[in-house]
Order: structure tokens, then sequence, then C-alpha cells
């Protein structure tokens, strides 16, 4: 299968799952920073932050702009749980546990080191890898100046990634 994305990687612990993905990006932190950590990066590629109080402890709820089988979008109401301007952001959320974005600079552009620490079965475990991947995708086209058209989402390039995980059981 091609993708503009590395996969990803998981281990697994009982039914907690720590998600792993290792991205470069030829920009600079400060962009892929304003993507992952500011409410109007975030919706170019992920999800609405509404509220968002970019602190330690301060409230946060994504509202994903896609949705799922059923046509449901996600709702994670959580808190930031630790923020380091430019170089590390880290929500809590309900549904999607830990979500942690380190930045460095790297090769003239930006390594971004994630991990989502989640708990659920197998399947939540494939589908959220499945789903970090795609997004990943649309973020490397926000930062290209390419934010995702939301009207266009389907669920098929997910279920391709879904079956390729599941394939090579990361």
């Amino acid at each position: 299968m091609e993708t503009t994305c590395p996969y990803g990687t998981s281990e697994t612990r009982g039914e907690t799952h720590l998600l792993r993905y290792e991205l470069r990006f030829p920009h600079p932190v400060g962009k892929v920073w304003a993507a992952v950590a500011t409410p109007h990066g975030l919706p170019g590629w992920l999800a609405e932050a509404d509220p968002f109080e970019q602190r330690v402890g301060g409230a946060i709820t994504l509202r994903w702009l896609n949705t799922d089988e059923q046509g449901n979008a996600t709702v994670a109401s959580g808190e930031v749980t630790a923020w380091e301007p430019e170089r590390l952001a880290e929500y809590t959320v309900e549904i999607h546990g830990r979500i942690r974005f380190e930045l460095s600079p790297a090769d003239g552009g930006t390594l971004l080191r994630f991990v989502n620490e989640m708990t659920g079965p197998e399947g939540e475990r494939l589908s959220c890898l499945a789903g970090w991947h795609n997004h990943f995708e649309y973020l490397r086209d926000a930062l290209d100046g390419r934010p995702k058209d939301w009207s266009t989402w389907t669920l098929d390039h997910w279920r391709e990634l879904y079956s390729e995980y599941e394939r090579r059981g990361r």
C-alpha cells in the first residue's frame, strides 16, 4: 500500500496500548507547533479544539471533523497534561487517552515524535493506528498549504490502512 506517512508501531500491555509514530517534516518547528498545538492549526488536519487553554492543567475538548462508520464524530474532553511551547504538547482526553507531540529541529526541518497511550480491545488499537496514520497524512498536506477539506472525507483510505495494520500485526 502506498502512503505518504511512515507506519506507526504499537506495544500492548494488557488492554493498554502505546501507539508511536516518528515523522519528519521539511518545515520549521514553529510551523509544525502551530499545526499540532493551536486552535487554528488543529482543524486543518485533525479536530477543532474548543475550549483549548494552552497551559498545563488547561481544559481542552477535541471535536474530530471526520466520522466513524455510523456517522458519529468523536468528541474528547480532557486537559493539557504537558506544555512546553515549540517542544512538547500533551493532551489527556476521554476516549483517546494520552496524546503526546514532541518536536525537535532535525535536518533543516522538524522531527515529530508522537505517542498515544490508550486502552481498549485489539480492534480499537488497530482503529487508532489507522486513524492516526490517516490524520498524519492530512498533517503533511496541511503543512504544505493544503488543509483537509472535511466535506470530502470518506472511510475508504482508513479502511485500507486498518487492513494493512492488521496484516502487519502492528
